[in-house]
């Protein structure tokens, strides 16, 4: 997979999503979340690769095992490299999703990558305890989840760059850290929580990163880019 960073395709359209990426003149790896993938189905995959980018479908499945198999099933018919499930869904279900993965996968095609989200970077140590009833620390928690993923089979994590490396140490250095919460040094947070700048989450032992409004809200949204794949990439 290429090992630039990942873009967060955070519109509600297609058309806004088009006048975007035509900013471009390369290849992208593009995250689609939510919003974009539910206002639009699955067509609007089939456009982003007609454009030759490469996809992190970014839905977060979390259901009964049954269902999640099914999604996954389906999903595998595209050519994305990356698929994602909240590991709170728990070890069957990730070994399902898993499953279904292998199983809607044509042949000879490689299968896309699966992880599993841990704690969301918007979310706050505070809050996990207090909403969640969960009564670690945040990096415990983390930590939890990702030995569970890893157990299920799955291919790495969704985290914060400040676990990255904690789950490295446990989990092996190819068990894959992806990592949202990316910002300029001077940008705000947003809603994100657990941030950190492209050049610190190397550092701290991310595998990918996911960057979004700090390139799709930038005046100039190329030269933002290029710029945090520079600082990615200059302690590669």
């Amino acid at each position: 997979m290429n090992p630039k960073p990942f873009i967060a395709l955070d519109f509600p359209t297609w058309e806004r999503t088009s006048d975007f990426l035509n900013l471009f003149s390369e290849s992208l790896n593009v995250k689609v979340g939510m919003e974009l993938y539910l206002q639009n189905g699955p067509v609007i995959l089939e456009k982003i690769l007609s454009k030759n980018h490469r996809i992190f479908l970014d839905l977060k499945l979390h259901d009964i095992p049954n269902t999640v198999y099914g999604a996954m099933k389906g999903l595998a018919g595209f050519d994305l490299e990356l698929l994602n499930v909240h590991a709170a869904g728990g070890g069957v279900m990730m070994e399902k999703a898993l499953e279904g993965l292998y199983a809607g996968t044509p042949v000879n095609h490689k299968r896309a990558q699966l992880i599993a989200v841990t704690q969301l970077t918007s979310t706050t140590e505070a809050q996990m305890q207090k909403e969640q009833l969960i009564p670690t620390s945040i990096n415990e928690s983390v930590l939890h989840y990702a030995t569970l993923a890893k157990q299920a089979g799955l291919d790495g994590v969704v985290c914060s760059p400040h676990e990255a490396s904690l789950i490295s140490e446990h989990c092996g250095i190819d068990f894959l850290r992806v990592t949202p919460g990316i910002r300029l040094a001077n940008d705000q947070a947003g809603d994100q929580k657990r941030v950190t700048t492209p050049h610190l989450a190397r550092e701290l032992g991310s595998s990918y990163i996911v960057v979004g409004r700090s390139i799709t809200a930038a005046e100039n949204p190329v030269l933002a880019y290029e710029r945090i794949v520079h600082e990615w990439e200059a302690n590669a």
